[in-house]
């Protein structure tokens, strides 16, 4: 909203290409954002600038847009809760939908009217005794909770976790297992073990196992119907000894 700085805005396309973001919207600028300040930057996010758009409003820039959060540094006597980055941010992306993220002027931020085009409102926690981060610093912060959100989502490391995990056809099978050996063992008991098995399924399912756990879980099942059988048996042959 009103950038007045150019090297503040080259800043911020910067961190804007550092973060994965792309869409770089000027309220009314107060700068040139393809002036030599503004370039000298972005070093290599001079394509942000150039494809920014410039728009006389906020409500020209959020046309479109279904969600918007604003930065703001204070309540204002916002009825609405103020929340950190890592908070709110992730509701943008959450949604296949058009959003905006807002940031107000270097010196006096966004003002109560503007403000009210946002759904939530985001400020950043900071040194009570030197609170005030400049635009480009904001803007940093808030990319970067983006970018992580949406590098946890996706990750080869929990890409590679996602392709591991075990099917439903093979948990059904642990299911049916669990559910029998437990019978077996008199920890469950045929009047209950609908209820008691429903909350069994819960607790698995929030663990996402993978093939490699179920057949692990698996394994120690199969060592526990053995030794009940082994132990039936020894106590049968012990039984008929004694008789």
């Amino acid at each position: 909203m009103e950038p007045a700085g150019a090297l503040n805005v080259g800043s911020v396309a910067r961190v804007m290409k550092n973060m994965g973001l792309h869409h770089l919207v000027l309220v009314n600028p107060q700068c040139d954002r393809l002036g030599e300040e503004a370039r000298l930057m972005a070093v290599h996010a001079s394509d942000i600038l150039e494809q920014a758009e410039e728009v006389p409003t906020l409500p020209d820039a959020l046309k479109g847009c279904q969600r918007a959060i604003a930065t703001t540094a204070r309540s204002r006597s916002l009825e609405s809760p103020l929340e950190t980055p890592r908070q709110a941010l992730p509701w943008l992306i959450t949604a296949d939908e058009k959003t905006a993220l807002i940031f107000g002027r270097e010196d006096r931020g966004l003002s109560n009217e503007e403000l009210n085009h946002a759904h939530r409102f985001v400020t950043i926690p900071s040194n009570p005794d030197y609170s005030a981060l400049n635009l480009a610093q904001s803007v940093a912060v808030c990319a970067y909770e983006l970018y992580q959100h949406q590098y946890e989502s996706v990750s080869p490391i929990t890409a590679e976790y996602l392709s591991k995990k075990a099917t439903l056809e093979n948990l059904e099978g642990y299911y049916q297992h669990l559910e029998q050996t437990l019978l077996n063992i008199g920890y469950l008991y045929p009047h209950t073990v609908n209820a008691r098995m429903e909350k069994i399924r819960r607790l698995y399912q929030r663990a996402q196992l993978t093939e490699e756990e179920v057949a692990l879980l698996r394994g120690i099942l199969g060592q526990m119907d053995w030794k009940t059988q082994h132990f039936s048996a020894t106590h049968s042959q012990n039984q008929k000894s004694t008789s």
